[in-house]
């Protein structure tokens, strides 16, 4: 089974991307690094589907001051960016997907990865939002190619904290960081819990606010 995880390049004036940081040391998967551009970042991704044609995708972005790992249990159809992205484009009140549902859920077993992670000793949690910037773009348009041309394709989005050398690097060394180890770690228990658990678990997930 093909397993395709993809990462993005630094943003923001950082000169890393936990996300690609941690993609890089996951074994077994093919990793393919995303430019943080709305439209190209899509683009490149159905291109990485049409050449590994992949039975499991799982995207990976930049949460910073997330504490923990956070797997996505839903994209919006909603670009809304409060900063550009590295192209310079700042889309505002714009759909992913012109004509495209409000939302998807993502298909991976969201709550059987996010306890494959705690059992592998990494924090994580289920995130109702994966925010309005190009990593909500980029699951939003996973979903829908999933739903409208691969359905027999599953996949998700999953979310990382810094890394420590992001954090002081920012001048913020109280900032919830992470390992890069230890994040690859948990992308590793997602993506053995995304091939293997067929109905997700029944266990609490939701949240107040």
């Amino acid at each position: 089974m093909t397993v395709l995880l993809t990462g993005f390049e630094p943003f923001d004036g950082s000169s890393v991307n936990p996300s690609w940081e941690a993609v890089g040391l996951v074994q077994g998967v093919r990793a393919v690094r995303l430019p943080c551009v709305f439209g190209e970042s899509l683009e490149r991704l159905r291109a990485a589907v049409a050449e590994h044609d992949p039975s499991v995708v799982v995207c990976v972005g930049q949460a910073g001051g997330r504490p923990d790992v956070t797997v996505e249990r839903v994209a919006v159809n909603l670009d809304d960016a409060r900063i550009p992205d590295n192209a310079g484009r700042q889309p505002i009140d714009e759909p992913v997907v012109r004509g495209g549902p409000a939302a998807y859920f993502a298909t991976l077993p969201v709550k059987a990865c996010v306890a494959a992670a705690r059992a592998a000793s990494v924090p994580a949690s289920v995130s109702q939002s994966a925010g309005t910037f190009v990593c909500n773009h980029l699951f939003y348009g996973l979903m829908h190619l999933i739903a409208t041309e691969r359905p027999r394709m599953r996949g998700g989005f999953v979310h990382l904290p810094f890394t420590p050398e992001q954090a002081l690097g920012r001048g913020v060394p109280t900032a919830p960081s992470m390992p890069s180890a230890t994040a690859a770690t948990a992308l590793t228990a997602i993506v053995t819990a995304a091939v293997s658990v067929g109905d997700d678990l029944r266990l609490v997930g939701g949240s107040l606010h």
